[in-house]
């Protein structure tokens, strides 16, 4: 960093000082193939960033396992790495702030801290028979009920009850009371403190699939159904609050940790979408649409997810959450299995060498449809195209899919929620097409706005962090933070607006169900 940057990031410090030192918050930001570390100033602009990669093992198919040691060190590494390259030293980092990858389930031993196997991760699919079987027996109403979630492999109860089941000696170790069991929230928290603390916070908490999230508690109820001993499970916490100091040993300090969350609701809170009906989409490989709908939990009756945002201040704020599974996977798609680009960023001036679509619309349902329609075996699929179809137009309907399939969601969350959306705010990699964010603003019938500061998740984890220490003093001056780079604006009429969803949604009927038959017969 040069000197002019780092004396403006020393004024911008404000009430960040202790004495004449500016201060900082630090973001550990854990997710699925990398370990970030951010340090953030008083501004909430990024002073530093380091990332680093870790190994993915799959064993089997449908098997996705992390070796928790890597994560934590890889975690760790970057945390030192930003430091120095700030050349900050950490009696100048006033809180750290912890996000990561959701329901990812990690075992341990809570003696020696040794793992008793590897991470099974989020992706990982091998319990979906016993989630099946839990449906079957008519217990899928019960969870949703207490937890929010649908019964799926997606959530950590079923990961952890296969690992006691699967691993030698697991069960025995866990009824004495010898094994802890978390997400990699806990994990992080655990190492980062020497073992002295075996902590959660209620977003993560939330996306297990034993937390009743209107009691607050693990529920006796869904850990007997899992066979689950309690003994295993951390203490929950609020989302910002101190809720433990890192060892002396790891920094030469102790530097409080005062925030955790999981890495939508963390993103959801960085872009200060604290008011309901405030929404956010962050567009990655799929795309994640949270909507705050305050204090009270919003059951959904459109097979979305109910889940905890974030607990701060003694106040608990809910949200409703909406997958999907093609967003930038959709481009990657183009670029591999099509190969009419090579690289992704080509999308957007290839869709702009034609003003529309020509009638081509692209479902991309090549791993089934997820929320609102759930349909596993729906399949890809590409219909209205003529013989003056070529490349541009598929690259527009790429595009216009990744749109459409998040409009299906949003007018979802406005139904269930009774909120009508104000404006949706949007972050993550495919966020920076200029023309994917006009077809979503023009489809949507919505504003879209772009932020300034797009590291949304590592920042709502310094928020949360940085607000219980008082680095920051209240959510108001975090919002008011929030800046804006670029807003989109609709231009559609209302009636092209409707005819172009009443076309997508005949060209999703058509992929739906498509490989039930063959899955059946067994048919290629």
């Amino acid at each position: 960093m040069n000197q002019a940057a780092t004396q403006a990031q020393a004024q911008h410090a404000g009430t960040g000082r202790h004495g004449s030192e500016p201060h900082y918050v630090l973001a550990l930001d854990q997710g699925t193939s990398s370990s970030r570390a951010i340090l953030f100033d008083h501004t909430g602009n990024v002073v530093r960033l380091a990332q680093r990669e870790f190994r993915q093992y799959y064993p089997h198919p449908g098997h996705v396992e992390h070796d928790p040691y890597e994560i934590w060190q890889s975690q760790l590494a970057v945390a030192h790495e930003v430091l120095a390259d700030a050349g900050i030293p950490a009696t100048q980092v006033r809180a750290i702030g912890i996000t990561n990858q959701r329901e990812t389930t990690v075992l341990w031993d809570r003696k020696t801290g040794e793992p008793v196997g590897r991470a099974l991760v989020w992706q990982d699919r091998r319990t979906a028979p016993m989630c099946e079987a839990l449906q079957a027996a008519g217990h899928g109403e019960l969870f949703r009920e207490k937890t929010g979630l649908v019964v799926d492999a997606y959530f950590s109860g079923t990961k952890l009850r296969w690992m006691l089941d699967n691993i030698e000696g697991a069960r025995a170790r866990a009824q004495r009371g010898e094994l802890a069991f978390g997400t990699v929230d806990s994990w992080l928290v655990w190492q980062l403190t020497d073992g002295a603390r075996h902590v959660t916070d209620v977003s993560n908490a939330s996306r297990t699939m034993l937390f009743n999230i209107h009691r607050f508690e693990w529920d006796d109820a869904l850990l007997a159904l899992l066979d689950i001993p309690h003994a295993l499970l951390p203490e929950v916490v609020p989302s910002s609050g101190e809720v433990a100091r890192t060892a002396a040993r790891l920094f030469g300090v102790e530097i409080p940790i005062a925030g955790v969350a999981g890495d939508q609701q963390a993103a959801t809170f960085g872009q200060a979408c604290l008011s309901p009906g405030m929404a956010k989409n962050t567009y990655g490989t799929g795309c994640f649409l949270l909507m705050n709908t305050g204090t009270e939990p919003v059951t959904s009756r459109n097979r979305l997810l109910t889940t905890i945002g974030w607990q701060f201040g003694g106040q608990t704020q809910y949200c409703l959450e909406g997958g999907v599974f093609m967003g930038g996977a959709t481009i990657q798609w183009l670029r591999d299995g099509l190969q009419i680009i090579s690289s992704a960023p080509e999308v957007e001036p290839l869709a702009r060498q034609c003003d529309d679509t020509g009638g081509v619309v692209l479902v991309p349902a090549f791993a089934g449809l997820g929320a609102p329609h759930w349909d596993a075996f729906a399949r890809g699929t590409l219909v209205g195209m003529t013989r003056g179809t070529g490349r541009p137009q598929l690259a527009r309907a790429a595009l216009e899919s990744i749109a459409l399939q998040s409009v299906d969601v949003l007018e979802a969350m406005q139904k269930d929620a009774g909120i009508a959306l104000a404006e949706l705010r949007v972050d993550g990699g495919a966020s920076r097409s200029d023309l994917l964010m006009q077809m979503q603003a023009d489809l949507l019938g919505t504003a879209v706005v772009r932020p300034r500061v797009t590291e949304t998740t590592a920042l709502g984890a310094a928020y949360l962090a940085g607000l219980a220490t008082g680095y920051w003093s209240e959510p108001a001056q975090i919002a008011q933070q929030w800046q804006v780079e670029q807003r989109f604006e609709p231009n559609l009429s209302a009636d092209e607006r409707g005819h172009r969803l009443a076309r997508w949604h005949r060209a999703v009927e058509r992929s739906r169900d498509w490989a039930r038959e063959d899955e059946a017969g067994g048919h290629g």
